[in-house]
C-alpha cells in the first residue's frame, strides 16, 4: 500500500512539474508591442493626486489626457474645489474614483450657460438634480448630454480617472 502510494505521489508531482514547465516555456518572455493596449496601475493612478497638485489652475483642479485612442480619451483629474458645471454634448464620462471623496450634482439646469468649446457647455452651478457622494472606487457613468458638477468640502480633494466616450452618431 505504501508503494502505491509513493508511486501515485511521485507521479503525480512529476505531472505538476511537467505542466508548470510547459507553461513557463510557452509564456511571453519580452514586452509586446500591442496597439491600443494601455494599463494603469491603482498605485500609478493615485500618484497622480501628488503630481497634478502643483499644477491646478484658478479652480483648483488640473487634468492631464494619458491616451487618445480615436473615439474614447482616457484623463486623469485633481479637484480640491468645486467645479464649473458641465455638458459634454457628446462625449460620455465613464469615472473611477481614485483617491478621495466628492458629491456631483446630475442634471437639473445650468446656470449661466456658455460655450467653452463645441459641444462643451459650462456654467456657474446646477440648479435642481440630484446629489451623489462618491467614495474612493466607486465607478461612475455620466451619459452625453447630462449636466453635471463635482462639489468638493473644503480641505478635501478628490482625485478621478475618466474614460471619455465619443457618443455614437
Amino acid at each position: 500500500m505504501r508503494t502505491h502510494l509513493a508511486r501515485a505521489t511521485g507521479l503525480g508531482a512529476t505531472i505538476c512539474l511537467c505542466v508548470v514547465l510547459a507553461a513557463s516555456a510557452q509564456a511571453p518572455t519580452a514586452q509586446l508591442e500591442l496597439p491600443g493596449y494601455f494599463r494603469y496601475s491603482p498605485a500609478q493612478l493615485r500618484a497622480y493626486e501628488q503630481s497634478l497638485r502643483p499644477r491646478m489652475n484658478q479652480l483648483k483642479q488640473a487634468a492631464e489626457k494619458l491616451s487618445d485612442f480615436g473615439n474614447h480619451q482616457a484623463w486623469i483629474a485633481h479637484r480640491e474645489a468645486n467645479g464649473l458645471a458641465e455638458i459634454h454634448e457628446t462625449w460620455t464620462d465613464f469615472m473611477l474614483i481614485v483617491s478621495g471623496e466628492a458629491s456631483l450634482v446630475l442634471g437639473g439646469k445650468i446656470d449661466s450657460p456658455y460655450a467653452e468649446s463645441p459641444g462643451e457647455i459650462r456654467g456657474s452651478g446646477v440648479t435642481g438634480g440630484a446629489l451623489r457622494v462618491v467614495h474612493e472606487g466607486d465607478v461612475v457613468n455620466i451619459p452625453a448630454g447630462m449636466q453635471h458638477r463635482f462639489l468638493v468640502k473644503e480641505g478635501s480633494q478628490v482625485t478621478f480617472f475618466t474614460m471619455k466616450i465619443e457618443k455614437v452618431r
